[in-house]
C-alpha cells in the first residue's frame, strides 16, 4: 500500500522576506484552503420511533440536506435535494413524519416543512415570504410540530403548535415578546415557553394550553438565564438549567403540585468551574444526559432522576458535544461530536455500557486530520485585572514571535471553543498562528462575566483587545509587526473597533458581516433583534450619543489597516448597509479594502463553494499582509 503524502505537510512553514505573491504560491494556498474548507459535517441526529434509524443533516452534497441512516451506522441515504440549506431535522415520536427547516438564500426567513422518511409527501407548514420561523421539535404524542414565528408579531416571536396533517396553527403565546416553546406535557395540558427579556436575560413560563393562562416559573432579580425546560413523563417535574440567584449555570428541577402550581428551582447538579450547557431526558424519565461546558470543552454526565445520583459519561476523544437525542428505549444516546482536529460527526453512546461509537464519517479528502492543530488554553489579565482566556493554535514546530491572527467570536454573548474551523486550520497550515479570545461579555464563565460589557461598559470590552494583543506579544508568541484581526457578526464589530481604537496595532483585518454603526444597525435589523438588543448595546431612543461614541463608523478616518470585508446579500440580522458604508468610506480615503459579497447567503455561509471562496480569500489576504 502506497502512503499518500499529506496535503498540509508541504505548507507548514513560515513565509518570510518581501518576495512578491507569486502565481504558484497562490495556487498552493488555494489547494490547501480548498481541501480544508471542504471538510464535511453531520449534525442534528434524531431517532425514528422504532429506534432503528437516525435522521440527520449533512453537507456531503455541498449544501446541508436531510439524510437517513441505520442507527447502528452504515449506508446513508440523502432525502432532500434543495438549492437552499436545511438547518435541522427532527423525527416524529409516533410516525414516519420528519419535520425540518429550510433557510431560503441562507437568510433568517426560515420555513418549516414535513415529509415522510423516504422524501415523499412534502408539506410546507409556514406561509413563506420574509417571515422568520423556528422549529423546536414535536409534542410527545406526535400530534403537533412545536414552532415559533414572527409572522403576526415582527418585534417578537409567537409560540405555536402546528398540526402537520392539516396545517392548522394553534397559538400558545401571542404578542408578548420573543418566545420559544420548549416542551409540551405528555397529557397535552401544559407547555413550557421561554421568553427573552433582553440578551442574557429570559424567563420560563408554564402555559395552560386550554386557557392559555401563564405561570412564571423563574422569578429572579437582575439578569438570569434559564433553559432546557423538559417535562417528566408524568408532567409533575420540569427539568431546567438556571443561574437564577447564582453566577454559574446549574442543572435543576421544578416540582409541580397536583394543581400545576410550581415550586422553586431545586438544584440537582452544579460545578464551581463549569456551566450547565444542556440536558435531555430519556423517554421514560429515568435518566438524563447532562452536558457541561468546562472552559469551552464539553463533558457528559448521567443523572439518575429517581436517586438524584450522578455518574460520569464516557471519556470523549473530541472536545465539543451538541444536539442530542435518546432512542425510544433510552438505551442509546445520539449526539454530535467535534473538535479542532475532527470533523463534526454523529456519535452514539450505549448507555448501559457507557460505550462510545462513531456513526458517520464526514469526508475530509486531501486532509490528514493528524496534522490539524489542537489548541491550548491561555489565561491572562485585562487592564483592570479581570481574568480573560483564549485558545491558541500554533503551527507545528513554531517557536519565537511570528504572525498571529486574533479571531473574535460573535454574539457578543458567544464563546470561542475548540471546534473545527476551516479558516483557523488553513491559516495555521500557512504558518500563521491563530488566537481565539474570550474577552468580557463571553458566555461560559458565569453571569457576572457575560454582563461586563453591557452598554457604556463596551469600552472595557474593546480595551480587552489591547490586553489580548499585549499578552501574546509579551509572551513571545506574536510578532508585533505581523498581527491580524478578524471576526464575524459582533466579532466583525470588534475588528472595526480594533482598527479604529488601535490604528497602529494590526497589519491586516477581516470583517465578516460585522456591525459598524449602531444607528443603522437598529434601524435596519429585524425588529425582534432590535428589541432584545437595547440592554446589551444601549437604547437608541435614550442613549443615542453613547451608541454613536461606540460606533466605529465615526472613526474611520483613523484607519491605517488594510481590510477585507465579507457579507451576505440576504443578511437581515446585520444588514448589508453595515458593509457598504465601510467599503465606500475607505475607498474614498484610499485605504486598501477588498469587498467580497455573497448574493446567495445571509448571516454566515452555508454553501460549500461560498465557504471555500471565503476561506481562500481570507487566508490569501492575511498571508500576503503578514508573511
Amino acid at each position: 500500500m502506497v502512503a499518500k503524502r499529506p496535503v498540509l505537510a508541504a505548507f507548514l512553514l513560515l513565509f518570510c522576506g518581501t518576495a512578491a505573491w507569486s502565481q504558484s504560491a497562490s495556487r498552493d494556498v488555494a489547494r490547501t484552503v480548498e481541501a480544508i474548507a471542504k471538510i464535511r459535517s453531520a449534525t442534528s441526529p434524531s431517532f425514528s420511533p422504532d429506534g432503528k434509524r437516525i435522521a440527520y443533516i449533512s453537507n456531503a452534497s455541498g449544501i446541508p440536506q436531510v439524510w437517513v441512516m441505520p442507527a447502528s451506522g452504515g449506508e446513508a441515504r440523502q432525502i432532500t435535494n434543495l438549492q437552499d440549506p436545511v438547518q435541522s431535522v427532527t423525527w416524529s415520536p409516533t410516525s414516519d413524519w420528519l419535520a425540518y427547516d429550510v433557510a431560503p438564500g441562507g437568510g433568517l426567513n426560515v420555513q418549516l416543512y414535513v415529509m415522510k422518511s423516504d422524501g415523499s409527501g412534502v408539506k410546507r407548514l409556514t406561509a413563506g415570504g420574509q417571515d422568520n420561523n423556528r422549529l423546536a421539535g414535536w409534542s410527545e404524542n406526535g400530534r403537533y410540530v412545536l414552532a415559533a414565528s414572527n409572522a403576526k408579531f415582527p418585534s417578537g416571536f409567537d409560540a405555536l403548535l402546528i398540526d402537520p396533517a392539516t396545517g392548522t396553527t394553534t397559538p400558545v403565546v401571542e404578542g408578548k415578546g420573543l418566545n420559544g416553546i420548549l416542551d409540551v406535557s405528555n397529557d397535552g395540558r401544559r407547555a413550557v415557553v421561554t421568553r427573552l427579556v433582553s440578551r442574557g436575560d429570559n424567563n420560563l413560563y408554564l402555559i395552560d394550553l386550554k386557557t392559555r393562562a401563564e405561570t412564571l416559573l423563574t422569578p429572579h432579580e437582575g439578569t438570569g438565564s434559564f433553559g432546557w425546560g423538559e417535562f417528566s413523563p408524568d408532567g409533575r417535574r420540569i427539568y431546567v438549567t438556571s443561574n437564577g440567584g447564582r453566577d454559574m449555570l446549574a442543572f435543576g428541577v421544578i416540582e409541580l403540585d397536583r394543581a400545576g402550581k410550581p415550586g422553586p428551582i431545586r438544584i440537582l447538579a452544579e460545578r464551581a468551574n463549569a456551566e450547565a450547557e444542556g440536558g435531555i431526558l430519556s423517554r421514560d424519565g429515568s435518566r438524563a444526559a447532562l452536558v457541561w461546558n468546562v472552559s469551552g470543552r464539553s463533558e457528559v454526565e448521567w443523572l439518575d432522576t429517581s436517586k438524584g445520583s450522578l455518574s460520569a459519561g464516557p471519556k470523549l476523544p473530541f472536545d465539543l458535544v451538541g444536539g442530542a437525542d435518546f432512542s425510544p428505549d433510552g438505551r442509546t444516546l445520539a449526539f454530535t461530536g467535534t473538535g479542532a482536529n475532527r470533523p463534526t460527526d454523529i456519535y452514539t453512546i450505549d448507555v448501559p455500557r457507557n460505550a462510545l461509537a462513531q456513526r458517520t464519517r464526514s469526508a475530509h479528502d486531501g486532509v490528514d486530520l493528524a496534522r490539524l492543530v489542537r489548541p491550548t488554553l491561555v489565561t491572562y489579565k485585562a487592564h483592570d485585572g479581570v481574568k480573560l482566556s483564549g485558545w491558541l493554535y500554533r503551527p507545528a514546530g513554531a517557536s519565537g514571535p511570528g504572525p498571529v491572527v486574533f479571531n473574535y467570536h460573535g454574539g457578543p454573548e458567544g464563546q470561542s471553543r475548540p471546534g473545527m474551523s476551516d479558516i483557523t486550520q488553513a491559516l495555521v497550515a500557512q504558518g500563521i498562528s491563530v488566537f481565539a479570545p474570550n474577552v468580557r461579555g463571553s458566555t461560559g464563565f458565569g453571569k457576572t462575566f457575560v454582563n461586563l460589557d453591557n452598554g457604556a461598559r463596551r469600552v472595557d470590552g474593546v480595551r480587552d483587545i489591547k490586553a489580548t494583543t499585549d499578552h501574546l506579544v509579551g509572551s513571545g508568541v506574536a510578532d508585533p509587526k505581523r498581527l491580524g484581526i478578524m471576526g464575524g457578526s459582533y466579532g466583525g464589530y470588534m475588528v472595526m473597533a480594533g482598527v479604529t481604537e488601535y490604528p497602529d496595532m494590526f497589519a491586516a483585518g477581516a470583517n465578516l458581516f460585522g456591525v459598524v454603526n449602531f444607528d443603522t444597525f437598529f434601524k435596519n435589523t429585524q425588529p425582534w433583534m432590535a428589541a432584545i438588543s437595547t440592554v446589551e448595546y444601549g437604547n437608541p431612543a435614550t442613549e443615542a450619543e453613547m451608541l454613536k461614541s461606540l460606533s466605529p463608523i465615526h472613526k474611520l478616518d483613523r484607519i491605517k489597516t488594510p481590510l477585507i470585508v465579507l457579507h451576505g446579500a440576504n443578511d437581515t440580522n446585520v444588514p448589508l448597509v453595515e458593509a457598504e458604508q465601510i467599503v465606500a468610506d475607505l475607498k474614498r480615503r484610499n485605504i486598501p479594502v477588498e469587498y467580497v459579497l455573497f448574493p446567495d447567503e445571509g448571516h454566515g455561509w452555508r454553501k460549500l463553494p461560498n465557504r471555500v471562496r471565503s476561506t481562500t480569500e481570507i487566508v490569501k489576504f492575511f498571508d500576503q499582509r503578514l508573511r
